[in-house]
């Protein structure tokens, strides 16, 4: 109940920037339409096609059921419990172990795990790894993550408007006007960027607890945790940064060692979410 009421209470939050941000553009007479229309049409082939986008970034290869049998029949076992459908299932060959789901909603989702992941777990961890992707596409969070994102990237057109009228404008009037609003805009996109990033870290909680209860076995996922982040500090930092866009995708971060604080993170720290799993595993008596 903790974790849903500080998702509502970010997600509120949200709203009130971006309602006060739509009134502010309203009250200084800017037609915002046009660029809304353009956020919202960006995020939205961003949303529809993630899977093929997500799949070719990282030269992923979907694989039949001959082709990986055992990481088919986990897959199958797991979406059969959680009353989805059969998700389609990719591979990726990288030494990063390191898994993730994606797709625009439940018929069309895929999960792919690396090869690096395959050789480092055993069977009851990666069911739990595969557990917390399947739970991501339960809860829709590449969904919610898109809504989320639509007037932040609004904020983010209007600063660069802003930002090119006042370089440009021809009247002293319209580049105070200008100036006013690209720190009005850059101030939204910057509120909204920490609250989206915040969101994405309860998710991710979310999605660790969804693994527990779907494979009944918190310490697999603890175990896979500990084992996934021990070996990515062996991993090369030019192997890293290859796929550190896909960051908010991955169970755990393949994060160079340029990577900000925190507090920028899209996941929450590998040592709370084990704390979190262990005070679960003892209040479900696991």
């Amino acid at each position: 109940m903790g974790l849903k009421f500080r998702m509502f209470m970010t997600m509120f939050l949200l709203a009130l920037v971006y309602l006060a941000f739509l009134t502010i553009l309203a009250a200084m007479g800017i037609r915002f339409e046009f660029l809304m229309f353009f956020a919202a049409f960006m995020i939205f082939v961003q949303y529809y096609f993630s899977d093929k986008i997500v799949l070719w970034s990282v030269r992923a290869k979907v694989v039949g059921e001959s082709e990986a049998p055992e990481l088919h029949q986990i897959v199958r076992e797991l979406a059969t419990r959680a009353r989805l459908p059969m998700p389609r299932v990719a591979v990726v060959e990288t030494s990063i172990p390191n898994a993730f789901a994606t797709g625009r909603n439940p018929k069309n989702a895929v999960v792919a795990v690396t090869t690096g992941l395959l050789r480092t777990l055993n069977r009851e961890e990666l069911e739990a790894v595969l557990g917390h992707e399947l739970s991501h596409v339960k809860n829709r969070d590449m969904a919610v993550m898109t809504i989320a994102s639509v007037i932040s990237t609004l904020a983010f057109f209007v600063m660069r408007w802003a930002m090119f009228m006042g370089m440009f404008g021809s009247r002293r009037d319209s580049g105070g006007s200008a100036i006013l609003l690209f720190v009005v805009s850059a101030l939204v996109w910057f509120i909204s960027f920490l609250l989206i990033r915040a969101l994405s870290r309860y998710r991710e909680y979310a999605a660790d607890m969804g693994s527990a209860m779907l494979t009944k076995n918190p310490k697999a996922l603890i175990s896979a945790l500990m084992k996934i982040s021990g070996k990515m500090k062996f991993v090369r930092e030019e192997e890293k940064a290859r796929v550190e866009g896909l960051n908010a995708f991955f169970i755990i971060p393949a994060v160079s060692g340029k990577t900000i604080l925190s507090l920028f993170s899209t996941h929450p720290p590998v040592e709370r979410r084990i704390e979190k799993l262990e005070k679960l595993a003892k209040e479900m008596g696991w």
